[in-house]
């Protein structure tokens, strides 16, 4: 089932999300109705507070990204309760989106590795290393269940031109071409 995702503005976003244990009901359906969703709105990440729920768990799909003939480059993984160990490397820029901040891009400086201790989807624990764009997605999703959006990263002054717009977001004055839960005014 696609769910609506919950745009800019609502709490649930800027909340440090709590962890879940694996009796978590419907966890199974949770994972199917967040993958369903992220496709219906071609993103590559998803986390659970954007679909309303404030716990630790986010969705990467980073093979649709990749070039022809690189895609075993790319991953497709849940991540259960994970705490960043480390990041490393030389920072880099790169055009960072978000389905709860619709039309409003921006570079993003992050660094190109992460260590990551997390779950799967059995509640088994990994600890991996990533580097590049899988990274990139990887830290940005991180950031939703930390509570943080990657506007809060944008330099000041892109940060500055997009606060109509994002003011335009909060109030429900902007649209998507998938479903979107904006606040009541």
């Amino acid at each position: 089932m696609i769910l609506p995702v919950y745009a800019f503005g609502h709490s649930v976003l800027k909340k440090k999300a709590a962890d879940i244990s694996n009796d978590y009901e419907g966890f199974d359906v949770l994972i199917q109705n967040m993958w369903d969703t992220m496709y219906a709105a071609h993103g590559v990440g998803l986390a659970a507070p954007q679909v309303g729920l404030s716990i630790r768990l986010f969705v990467v799909d980073t093979i649709q990204m990749m070039e022809e003939g690189k895609e075993n480059e790319g991953i497709k993984k849940i991540f259960v309760n994970p705490t960043v160990i480390a990041e490393s490397g030389k920072n880099w820029a790169y055009e960072e989106g978000c389905l709860s901040i619709p039309n409003i891009r921006g570079d993003v400086e992050r660094p190109e590795r992460v260590q990551i201790r997390y779950q799967d989807e059995q509640f088994l624990w990994k600890e991996e290393i990533y580097e590049g764009i899988n990274a990139r997605v990887i830290q940005h999703e991180y950031d939703h269940i930390e509570g943080i959006l990657f506007v809060e990263k944008l330099k000041p002054l892109k940060k500055k031109l997009i606060q109509g717009k994002l003011g335009d977001i909060r109030s429900g004055k902007t649209t998507a071409d998938y479903k979107i839960r904006f606040l009541k005014p």
